[in-house]
């Protein structure tokens, strides 16, 4: 049973914890810029989810809940303060329901419906029950929980009130989508470091780098002690900016069929050879052009009628490439 402690005396504050945490929170709002320059149209529209770019907002999503498990330890690892874990929880919570509300109205063909908020969120309840549990456990718990959704997934999960368990064989688009599996694993991995002993000796000796000397410093610290804050204005500042921008140097205008021919290779490649994909690519192209679905199409400007249409195509030209096989 977890032991309870009901005080309510403010824990004191790891300034270099906050210090990790604002610099992920930089590092989060650089890779949402990468999303703001491609939708205003100075970079290619798949460059923030292919490449270098997928690989660093995994690297930021997995500090943020790993941070968030660790953050548990400190905050709960003695007796769960109940009090404060509920205010917390109820923070998160709101904050996660106010951007699936407004990405819903904003971005409705990709609104949050499970973020990086709802993770921690949901995280947070499921990592009291770990906070007793031996840490090489909950390492081996956590390495289970990222292992499942790369080997298993199953089609009764398709339904839309199971998305969140990252378990579907497929799921609406989301511009971020944090599914508990395997998203929990990091927090759990957070939790199994905070609670080793090596780490509770650096934490008492106070030899992490707590003191800030320095600007910067200082100014990690404060964005890490406002970490909600900052996640929930960074977006609208950025877009604000990026647009200012575009008034001023606007974007060149974008090579759609290239755009096209290279979206639909890298869609196209895990379903056939690469002379099929070429051909089953340029003849969709030309399809598009000619009936002018091309801009309509990488805009998410698509009625119901251009979509059976698309669909139309997409058979069309997947039978002309077959049948044009050597």
């Amino acid at each position: 049973m977890l032991p309870v402690n009901t005080g309510s005396a403010t824990k004191p504050r790891f300034q270099w914890l906050d210090i990790l945490r604002g610099a992920s929170l930089l590092a989060m709002a650089s890779y949402h810029l990468l999303w703001d320059l491609a939708d205003f149209g100075y970079l290619a529209a798949d460059f923030p989810s292919s490449g270098w770019p997928k690989i660093y907002a995994r690297a930021i999503a997995s500090t943020f809940l790993f941070l968030a498990g660790f953050s548990l330890v400190l905050a709960h690892g003695k007796g769960i303060r109940w009090r404060s874990f509920w205010i917390r929880f109820a923070k998160v919570a709101a904050a996660a329901v106010l951007v699936t509300v407004a990405t819903y109205f904003a971005i409705p063909q990709g609104f949050i419906f499970f973020g990086i908020l709802h993770a921690i969120a949901v995280s947070s309840v499921i990592g009291l029950l770990f906070l007793r549990v031996p840490p090489a456990l909950t390492a081996v718990i956590a390495a289970i929980i990222i292992a499942i959704p790369q080997i298993w997934r199953f089609e009764i999960f398709d339904a839309p009130w199971f998305w969140w368990l990252g378990l579907s064989t497929s799921t609406r688009i989301s511009f971020d989508y944090v599914p508990l599996l395997p998203w929990l694993g990091p927090v759990l991995l957070g939790i199994a470091v905070g609670r080793l002993d090596a780490t509770q000796r650096l934490l008492r000796q106070n030899t992490l780098g707590i003191s800030a000397t320095n600007r910067f410093k200082t100014t990690l610290a404060f964005f890490g002690r406002h970490s909600l804050v900052f996640y929930l204005i960074h977006q609208p500042i950025l877009i604000s900016v990026v647009y200012a921008f575009s008034l001023i140097v606007p974007a060149p205008e974008p090579d759609r069929p290239a755009i096209y021919l290279r979206s639909c290779a890298i869609s196209c490649k895990d379903s056939g050879s690469a002379e099929f994909c070429a051909r089953f690519c340029d003849c969709t192209l030309e399809r598009l052009e000619q009936e002018k679905l091309l801009v309509p199409l990488q805009s998410g400007a698509i009625s119901a009628a251009d979509n059976e249409r698309l669909s139309g195509i997409a058979l069309e030209c997947t039978s002309e490439s077959e049948t044009r096989a050597p």
